[in-house]
């Protein structure tokens, strides 16, 4: 199903059907049109609006779920309606695929509310359109199989294609893992965002370092942070921990600071009795 060297023969490019088009459909868009007729549905754009992107052919939804590789590009909390409203166009074999931040939450909704005949396959670009704008190369994919056997194809193309680093994963992992990554770097994000205007002069590198991770996830949609702090099962206990231990250590350097004041008001109280 995934295609080969199918950009020598675009008459025979598949047809690959993206739900959403938001930042990333745009951006699966920029990098999937040489090897696909991409049909895209999204209640933004009219079926066959003009002035769509490269490759891109807007439809209703129906057109677009009837491709044979159907991607939803919408917010997780989103996806249960998406799946609903394009199950009854879904044929068999056809392969479904969500690229949400989160993996277990979009499993179990896939396989509740997809047919039986339907493969199904998790996927997370842990990037997003500011990370990719210098390419794809070297990036990473999360792959988790759901239903089918499709998935080493699909790693195949990806790594063939653009060059991806994937990681074939399982949704609870994923899910562990990205409470850490991401959960706790949009957390931090968050906070210095609102602690803004910072120093941008007289910088050290690691604070610059830290600015860039910043200004990668500034701009994300706020349902990318709900559904990362959110939907994310583990995320809650990652940030429990984070916050206890920053209290614990900002109750360290308190009762340093505490110390040293006493000591200072001794001094003060002993040289003015003298």
């Amino acid at each position: 199903m995934f295609p080969g060297k199918l950009s020598e023969r675009p008459h025979q490019r598949p047809r690959l059907g993206i739900i959403g088009f938001g930042a990333f459909g745009r951006l699966m868009a920029e990098h999937l049109h040489p090897f696909f007729d991409l049909r895209c549905h999204d209640p933004k754009h009219a079926a066959g609006e003009a002035g769509a992107p490269q490759g891109v052919t807007f439809v209703g939804l129906p057109e677009a779920a009837r491709c044979p590789i159907v991607v939803l590009a919408m917010p997780v909390a989103a996806m249960a309606q998406a799946v609903e409203a394009i199950a009854p166009h879904l044929s068999p074999g056809v392969l479904v695929l969500d690229v949400g931040s989160v993996k277990a939450l979009p499993a179990e909704i896939m396989t509740a509310g997809l047919p039986a005949h339907v493969d199904v396959v998790g996927t997370h670009p842990l990037f997003g359109p500011q990370s990719a704008r210098g390419g794809l190369a070297g990036l990473k994919i999360a792959l988790c199989p759901i239903r089918g056997k499709q998935a080493p194809r699909i790693a195949a193309f990806l790594r063939r294609h653009f060059a991806l680093d994937v990681i074939m994963t399982t949704p609870e992992a994923h899910d562990r893992e990205a409470a850490a990554v991401q959960g706790l770097t949009h957390l931090i994000a968050k906070v210095l965002v609102q602690m803004e205007p910072l120093p941008s002069t007289m910088t050290t590198r690691s604070f610059d370092l830290l600015m860039e991770g910043i200004n990668m996830v500034r701009d994300d949609a706020p349902e990318v942070f709900d559904a990362i702090e959110r939907l994310n099962p583990f995320a809650a206990e990652m940030r429990r921990k984070f916050f206890s231990l920053a209290a614990e250590l900002a109750d360290e350097l308190e009762g340093a600071d505490a110390a040293r004041r006493s000591v200072a008001t001794r001094q003060q109280n002993d040289a003015s009795v003298a």
